[in-house]
């Protein structure tokens, strides 16, 4: 049944459709690169790295970073391996790697094309606040040399560049346009806006992008991507990465569950969901999830139980009103409905059906559900048992200790 409009008011399209950007919306994921720059992850064996690869592909991410090859011999060899999964499994992801603007850092990139045969855009990237000038001792004459030299080395080996604008966020006009100009002039076809450290709110998105458009890709008359780069230090990152789509960006970078410095980056999982729920793309997300168990394990960072979709609470509940609701509507033989009347996210979208469990908040149709969804007769006696038994607790039962109320041994 169509659940939009008969059964669902959505306020988010009132005055029009909520995605209105000027083309469709790109992707490129820095989780094998910025995300592994977080003080607590583990860097992952290769097998890992290309397992992660290919579920970037069966997400439809556009691009992926492959890493800074300029690191040292491990991630070189790493990127070369990246870059050769690629061409023999005939993958669509378009690679990139990160470069200090530096030639010790571009050569690298330049030597993996060669060997591969693989397109390997250079992601050079220089910081361009005045604080970061300041405590670095830069002037800008440093700066726009460093840029020149930088795009023209990275051409000169026929690598693609995307340039980037470290703390962009916090940068003067007058330096974001003069670097970005350079760059363009030099042979740059895209460029990144930062917001390094978490900085900058919706409002001030759209205002930075106003600007970068208009007073400095316009000018240039050349045809030019361009990305939003942000990081969730204020809790900012998926709005800020929308709002940078509204105002006219090409491509948003993010990573798997946000990881990365700090308290992390734009998280793509989170972005591939609210643009399908805007109707901004199309995509088949039922291996979302295990693309977020996937770099869990990979990296060593647990998903908490409340995060969006791939927790474990995403779509199960115990609350007796909630749960009656969800119920009511599984006894409607509607999936669907059961799955969005008590969440704003379909869960079947993602290969995943509403749980509901039993504990102290519970009422007594979560334990009947409970018992008739695992063919146990739901009898007044049996009803109760486990009922009072929930109510006396201090946390959800668990399937062990229902399946032992009821007589039965778990497993």
């Amino acid at each position: 049944m169509a659940l939009e409009g008969d059964l669902i008011y959505d306020w988010n399209a009132v005055g029009g459709p909520e995605w209105a950007h000027r083309g469709r919306p790109m992707l490129d994921d820095e989780t094998l690169r910025d995300g592994l720059q977080s003080p607590s992850v583990l860097d992952p064996s290769i097998e890992k790295k290309i397992q992660i690869l290919h579920l970037m592909e069966d997400l439809g991410i556009d691009s992926a970073d492959l890493g800074l090859p300029g690191a040292g011999p491990r991630a070189k060899a790493d990127i070369l391996r990246l870059a050769q999964e690629i061409a023999s499994s005939k993958l669509h992801i378009r690679p990139n790697c990160a470069a200090r603007t530096v030639e010790s850092d571009i050569r690298p990139i330049a030597d993996i094309v060669q060997a591969t045969g693989v397109e390997i855009e250079a992601a050079t990237f220089l910081g361009s606040s005045p604080i970061r000038q300041y405590a670095e001792d830069w002037t800008l004459d440093f700066l726009l040399r460093t840029t020149e030299q930088a795009v023209k080395y990275a051409r000169s080996l026929g690598l693609p560049v995307m340039y980037v604008t470290e703390d962009t966020t916090r940068a003067r006009p007058e330096v974001i346009k003069k670097l970005y100009t350079t760059a363009i002039e030099c042979g740059a076809r895209a460029i990144v806006v930062c917001d390094t450290v978490g900085h900058i709110t919706p409002r001030g998105v759209r205002a930075l992008l106003r600007f970068v458009l208009e007073e400095v890709v316009k000018p240039t008359g050349e045809t030019i991507r361009v990305d939003w780069h942000g990081h969730c230090d204020r809790g900012l990152a998926v709005a800020n990465s929308l709002a940078a789509f509204e105002a006219g960006a090409d491509q948003v970078h993010a990573t798997a569950l946000g990881i990365g410095e700090r308290v992390g980056n734009t998280p793509m999982d989170q972005m591939l969901v609210n643009l399908k729920l805007m109707g901004a793309v199309e995509r088949d997300l039922r291996k979302l999830q295990e693309y977020c168990s996937v770099v869990s394990e990979a990296v060593g960072v647990p998903i908490p139980p409340n995060y969006p979709v791939a927790g474990a609470d995403a779509f199960r509940t115990a609350t007796g009103v909630h749960a009656a609701a969800v119920i009511k509507a599984f006894r409607k033989n509607d999936v669907e409905l059961a799955n969005q009347v008590y969440s704003g996210v379909p869960s079947h979208w993602f290969g995943i059906d509403q749980k509901i469990e039993i504990g102290p908040m519970s009422g007594k149709s979560n334990v009947i559900y409970w018992l008739e969804k695992r063919g146990i007769k739901p009898t007044d006696d049996l009803v109760e048992k486990i009922f009072a038994r929930a109510k006396k607790a201090d946390r959800l039962l668990t399937d062990a200790e229902i399946l032992e109320l009821c007589g039965l041994t778990f497993g």
